[in-house]
Formats: C-alpha cells, structure tokens, sequence
C-alpha cells in the first residue's frame, strides 16, 4: 500500500499575490464542499479571516462570500476557493485548518503557530 502523501494543491489569485500559509486538511475541504452543495454556495469563495473577538483578543471568522473585497488574498485548494486579507494572513500564516466531529459537536479547529496562548474555551487567541 502506498503511504506516500502529496502536499494540497493551491492556485495564488490572478492578482499574482501568493498563496497564503493556511492549509485546509481533506476533512475541511469535505466540510466545505458539504456546505457549497448543501446551501448552494456554488460560486462563492470561503473566507476566512482574523477579527477581534474572545477573551484572548483575536478570533477566526469564517463564512461563504460572493466576492472577494479589493486587495485581498485569494487562492484555491483541492477546488475550494478561498479569500483572506492580508493583515489576516500575517496572523494566519503556518495554519492548518481541519474539521473535527466527536460526540460532544463539531467544527473546524485550528492549528496555528503563531497563536502564543488561547482563551478556556478555545475559541479566541493572543500572538
């Protein structure tokens, strides 16, 4: 059996800014995919980006969105395409992003390097 693994394609936008450090593993990407089909998002790109928000002072938005805002960052993975803006992929850069289901609920979890501690209940960070 092979156990060889391939790194997730990503595409820089046509703006020619390249492709954020921000990974999607294949459970995200589903879990993505799952929503543009479930909600009918078909041309819409998935944002994701860094707000003030928590206890900790900073927190991840993520939503579906028609368009990009001028100058931000866009790319695809494995045919999701994705939206950031650029003081976001500062906080952003390194992390990978999955999906996680268990008996108490699911969501996206985030590993990201420069998060120097994070809040109890996991849903905000400081750098």
């Amino acid at each position: 059996m092979d156990t060889t693994t391939t790194p997730a394609q990503t595409t820089p936008s046509a703006q020619g800014a390249p492709a954020p450090a921000v990974r999607l593993t294949e459970a995200a990407v589903a879990q993505v995919k799952k929503v543009i089909q479930d909600q009918g998002f078909q041309d819409y790109l998935f944002s994701i980006r860094v707000v003030p928000a928590g206890c900790s002072g900073l927190g991840y938005d993520l939503n579906m969105v028609r368009e990009a805002k001028p100058h931000d960052i866009q790319w695809e993975q494995d045919g999701v395409k994705i939206t950031t803006d650029a003081l976001s992929s500062q906080y952003l850069a390194g992390t990978e992003i999955d999906f996680v289901s268990s008996i108490t609920g699911a969501g996206f979890k985030f590993n990201n390097p420069n998060a120097k501690s994070s809040c109890g209940c996991g849903t905000s960070f400081s750098t």
